[in-house]
């Protein structure tokens, strides 16, 4: 990320190839109307407002693209991963009347693209739960009480595996991992407002907010 003498997040995450005609149909197709109520919204539905670029309610892969540049990621990774985002998140969140292939995100119902493995943060209904959030750094957090290094961050992935979902291991694996790159300070730790900014999405508009710093400080 600009300014912060990282390395480029595409760096350490290397997602599945998606073909030439997948990503350009997730460029190319319409959307229905979409419901959300904005004043209402779960911590997981604005953990991922931020991509909804036009705030439309509906997400598409050239929005998550430029989301994810926007907080500092290359343009292979973005493109990747907007790529692999839409085709695997898309149609567990599109309604039955949403055109064919349904690769958008519909906000509405973020909350049936939910993967197992995680902190628990989250109830199934996308809501923030702070007990889980807590537990998070009394369980984890070792060094400082109020932050993160990336053995811990990865000493609590792996206590987190569901054993009976494997399907589900690599994703926190690659969220965590990112956001560290992009969030963790220079001595290496994440701090625990960066990760309450995770769940309700504001951390993303602060990494955009410093890109857009730094580089004009260039």
């Amino acid at each position: 990320m600009a300014g912060r003498g990282r390395q480029p997040a595409a760096a350490s995450f290397q997602l599945p190839p998606v073909t030439a005609l997948l990503f350009l149909w997730v460029f190319s197709w319409g959307h229905v109307e979409a419901s959300i109520d904005v004043a209402n919204m779960t911590a997981l539905q604005k953990h991922v407002a931020f991509f909804d670029r036009n705030m439309d309610g509906i997400i598409t892969a050239s929005e998550i693209f430029e989301g994810y540049v926007a907080i500092g990621c290359d343009i292979a990774f973005a493109r990747a991963t907007a790529s692999s985002i839409s085709a695997g998140v898309g149609p567990k969140t599109s309604p039955v009347d949403a055109p064919l292939p349904h690769l958008s995100i519909y906000i509405e119902y973020i909350h049936k693209a939910m993967h197992g493995s995680d902190t628990g943060a989250y109830d199934a209904k996308g809501r923030f739960v702070p007990e889980k959030f807590e537990e998070i750094f009394t369980k984890h957090a070792k060094i400082r009480p109020d932050a993160l290094t990336s053995t811990e961050i990865e000493e609590m992935i792996l206590a987190n595996r569901d054993p009976f979902d494997p399907q589900s291991w690599a994703a926190p694996e690659k969220e965590w991992g990112l956001i560290y790159k992009l969030a963790s300070d220079t001595h290496g730790f994440l701090h625990k407002d960066s990760v309450r900014g995770i769940y309700d999405g504001s951390v993303f508009f602060k990494l955009e907010e410093h890109r857009t710093s730094s580089r004009s400080d260039m």
